[in-house]
């Protein structure tokens, strides 16, 4: 009795893990003046939550009760996410554990923020009912507003945060006034019974088509795809590196997880999903506008910071086209989302993390002129940026190369070709500004009196820098096996 009551429990356990971690890392925060240890503690209690999701996605055991499952899914899709959200929110904690005290500003309240911002992300990812989506969106937002203002003496920070609590308070208020009318168009707020209803043809035509549209836009301005995307720039502008690297992959995973689940589950039927009526042509809309909006911005960005803020946009197009695959060829399209959202996620940390390496004695490197010369004076430093953006760019043999082949050829496959090609064609603008980084590391001298770079010694962000790079260039390399549990989780997900 005890054994299966355990058993029941295993699917929640990364979730209950992570609410211990914050409970007790606040109560040392409190009664300790000592807080050398909390980025250690936090990374290892959010890889510790990694390692469990994905215990139990090999082991199969998705059983849960049903006080549990009405409101959130253990299923392979979750724990898919689960793993992603928590190995990025890691990573980002061992970034912070260098980055917070090289710059006098290491404090507690950080990792409890963190931690629970993940938790948060997590719910979101594994939502299966309207009400659950607004709770795990909130819990997820409310954190990652809090973090960005993280630097309150900081102007820009404080500026990031305004903008993104005011647009990310309208579009909390659209879900909820769109969940409302889904309600009242089908009588259910679970995405399985909306589903049924939808599908039957019960629903209310109109009434749903509204709400669909306004869960759209919420979800969109969640995912930052153009044109609801105006918080990106400023927002991970002004955020202490740590925090945009956590907000560009745990945050960015767990609304693409919400976005998967809403409109493959609960609009995935087939009128639903019509190439010309249904929720698809929008999202074809919404990815080609990001991809080319994105790349074209990030073209005239002087930081380096901002432009992978951009980049970050750009990459919301990929996955979108990947997403927009899913009405002909299923689980197939949901898979190379999930691979894409993965490799992204690691890549991206690799990026952030070296701009984090790079800074160092309260000055941080964020503009091309202050990584002028790194890579001659530092090699070491330099070579994980020039992984991750490679990555990004998608070149082999790396994740990013993946990636983007898997999402192309979820398109192809779907009879999208002329989107594929406009996707590969936006990523050859990317090339541009990524190889720009590299020109400026290591065939450009500082300007006369500018400040030069001088990399911290921190064995936290060397650490997230080792892992991450590992994991950018054995996903490159082997992806066979990271791949196969995207295709598990999808199709668990889609039957």
């Amino acid at each position: 009795m005890i054994t299966d009551r355990i058993t029941d429990l295993l699917g929640v356990a990364p979730l209950l893990l992570l609410v211990a971690a914050g409970l007790s890392i606040m109560l040392v925060d409190a009664f300790s003046k000592d807080r050398s240890g909390l980025a250690l503690t936090t990374a290892m209690s959010l890889f510790a939550a990694a390692a469990i999701s994905g215990a139990v996605a090999v082991r199969g055991d998705l059983a849960a009760p049903e006080q549990i499952t009405r409101y959130l899914a253990v299923d392979q899709l979750g724990l898919f996410f689960d793993v992603v959200i928590c190995a990025g929110a890691g990573l980002s904690a061992l970034l912070a554990g260098g980055y917070l005290k090289e710059h006098g500003l290491e404090r507690g309240e950080f990792y409890v923020l963190l931690i629970f911002t993940a938790f948060g992300a997590m719910v979101l990812a594994r939502a299966v009912d309207l009400l659950t989506v607004f709770l795990g969106l909130e819990t997820m937002s409310l954190g990652a507003y809090s973090l960005v203002a993280y630097r309150r003496t900081s102007a820009r920070a404080v500026e990031g945060a305004v903008k993104y609590f005011l647009l990310g308070s309208f579009a909390a208020a659209i879900l909820l006034f769109g969940s409302a009318l889904l309600y009242g168009a089908t009588g259910h707020t679970d995405l399985a019974g909306i589903r049924e209803s939808v599908g039957s043809g019960a629903a209310d035509p109109a009434l749903t088509i509204l709400a669909l549209v306004m869960i759209l836009v919420s979800l969109a301005f969640k995912v930052g795809a153009v044109p609801f995307h105006m918080w990106v720039p400023d927002s991970y502008e002004g955020a202490v590196t740590p925090v945009t690297t956590f907000m560009s992959v745990a945050v960015k995973a767990a609304a693409f997880a919400v976005l998967v689940r809403v409109l493959a589950g609960a609009f995935g039927d087939q009128a639903s999903m019509d190439l010309f009526t249904g929720w698809t042509p929008v999202i074809v809309i919404l990815a080609v506008v990001t991809m080319a909006w994105g790349n074209l911005a990030a073209l005239a960005q002087t930081s380096v910071k901002r432009m992978l803020a951009y980049s970050s946009v750009a990459h919301a197009g990929y996955v979108l086209v990947g997403l927009a695959a899913t009405y002909e060829i299923g689980s197939t399209a949901v898979s190379s989302v999930l691979y894409y959202v993965a490799a992204y996620t690691v890549s991206n940390v690799l990026a952030f993390g070296s701009l984090v390496l790079m800074g160092s004695r309260g000055k941080e490197a964020v503009s091309y002129d202050d990584l002028a010369g790194a890579g001659r004076r530092h090699p070491a430093a330099a070579v994980p940026f020039v992984i991750g953006v490679l990555s990004l760019l998608g070149m082999p043999p790396t994740a990013g190369f993946f990636a983007k082949y898997y999402v192309f050829s979820a398109a192809v496959q779907a009879g999208m070709t002329w989107l594929a090609v406009l996707g590969v064609l936006t990523s050859a603008v990317g090339a541009y500004y990524y190889l720009k980084v590299i020109v400026y590391l290591f065939m450009r001298e500082p300007e006369e009196g500018a400040p030069i770079a001088v990399p911290m010694r921190s064995w936290y962000v060397a650490s997230a820098l080792v892992l991450a790079g590992y994991y950018v260039v054995r996903m490159g390399v082997t992806p066979g096996r990271y791949l196969d549990f995207a295709v598990s989780a999808a199709n668990g997900f889609l039957g």
